[in-house]
């Protein structure tokens, strides 16, 4: 096997002239500093190539709430090496508690969780994979104006910025989110925005919270609410909820006072108070609900030469089963295993990775990641239907999907996508 500088020797960046213009090349190019970005820089890191991450916000975009890390998500990052320093920041969740608040009464159930589960602050995710890249490696306030094939065969990408710099990548990875550059450029479809919004944040116990190790899940009418504890003192909430706006993500203060009314006299006075009053650092997050329909995954061309996409790019879903940061981590993992087999096999001749192979590469991280993104979007899919249907038919048929499927037993969490 190759050593690690060979590796980065085959995928080194430079800068070159073009007649008047100057412009840097690079071997793989990442648009995105989010959790996908990241984890996707660090897995390459971890195999001794380098990456160039290229993020349009100012610094790193580490605000907000929070995130739930599946057993799935954990095994990723304990292959990432810093798995034992995220668990220091949060506890263990062992149950999910279901209520459905119905006119007949209450019904719970609750459900083992089976495997590790956390919700780690956004901010020490974010910051723990930023510090374990190398310096340099994240450039900040770059926007992507456009993006065009280097070459008639796709092979290769050349990014121009709004300031006018030009980029040339041998391999691009967009890890943009839903609104991704990348997927554009591959010819996604764009993904699909239901008519539901999503609250999110969390809320600061100074004597400790009461809640235990459980993490609830509250049906009630025209609302779904999350609340699981990530310390002792730290609790993370969500809230999903019908809004015919079009603008109602232009004010969080104002949906919060529109949610709290209808809370009111459905939910317990807990519930209300954790979301009347959230941690200032939280920054209360007010979202659509955006998704790619599942045949879309199923079907659609991920890969255009030597450019894909990971994480909400790819498969952005709705957060009913709690997998869009997990399956972004497994995502990052497989598509650094793929690329780093091409390397050790170019290195082993003693050349450099030719684009035919780092096609081929991207080739095989999309048929892998395929079907897993392709049930996770069907199972988030159908929970969010089950939701917030009338129809008694689609009921049936989306309550069918989750139990063949094992959505409510986890079965979603069982996966493993392997070693880096």
């Amino acid at each position: 096997m190759q050593q690690p500088m060979q590796m980065r020797a085959s995928f080194s960046g430079h800068q070159r002239r073009v007649g008047d213009m100057e412009e840097e090349v690079h071997g793989i190019v990442i648009v995105g500093g989010g959790i996908c970005g990241l984890a996707t820089a660090l897995a390459l890191h971890r195999k001794g190539i380098p990456s160039l991450v290229l993020e349009k916000s100012e610094t790193l975009r580490s605000a907000g709430g929070s995130i739930g890390v599946h057993v799935n998500g954990w095994r990723v990052l304990e292959q990432l090496g810093i798995a034992p320093e995220l668990r220091e920041t949060a506890d263990v969740v062992t149950e999910f508690h279901d209520v459905w608040q119905q006119e007949q009464g209450n019904k719970s159930v609750v459900v083992p969780v089976g495997g590790e589960l956390r919700w780690l602050k956004r901010k020490d995710l974010i910051e723990t994979m930023a510090k374990n890249i190398p310096s340099g490696a994240i450039r900040f306030g770059c926007h992507i104006a456009e993006i065009h094939p280097a070459n008639p065969e796709n092979r290769g990408a050349v990014l121009t910025t709004l300031d006018g710099s030009i980029i040339r990548a041998k391999a691009l990875i967009g890890c943009d989110g839903s609104n991704s550059v990348v997927a554009k450029y591959l010819g996604l479809s764009p993904p699909r925005s239901a008519s539901r919004m999503l609250l999110r944040g969390f809320t600061r116990y100074p004597h400790g919270h009461p809640f235990g190790p459980h993490f609830l899940r509250l049906r009630c009418k025209g609302l779904f609410v999350g609340r699981s504890p990530m310390t002792d003192n730290l609790v993370s909430f969500f809230v999903a909820f019908w809004h015919p706006g079009a603008d109602a993500t232009k004010d969080a203060g104002a949906m919060k006072a529109f949610l709290l009314e209808k809370l009111k006299g459905q939910c317990s006075d807990e519930i209300v108070e954790m979301i009347r009053d959230p941690d200032p650092a939280s920054l209360i997050v007010l979202t659509r609900i955006w998704y790619r329909p599942p045949w879309q995954v199923m079907f659609s061309s991920f890969r255009r030469g030597t450019a894909t996409v990971a994480g909400d790019a790819m498969h952005v879903m709705g957060s009913y089963i709690g997998q869009g940061g997990s399956a972004a981590l497994e995502d990052a993992l497989v598509l650094a295993r793929s690329l780093s087999r091409a390397a050790e096999a170019a290195a082993a001749g003693g050349r450099e990775p030719r684009e035919e192979k780092i096609g081929a590469a991207m080739r095989a991280y999309v048929r892998e990641r395929r079907l897993r993104v392709v049930r996770l979007s069907l199972e988030s899919f159908s929970m969010g239907t089950l939701l917030a249907t009338k129809s008694l038919l689609v009921k049936l048929a989306c309550f069918a999907v989750v139990t063949l499927l094992g959505t409510n037993s986890l079965g979603h969490t069982h996966y493993d996508c392997g070693r880096l």
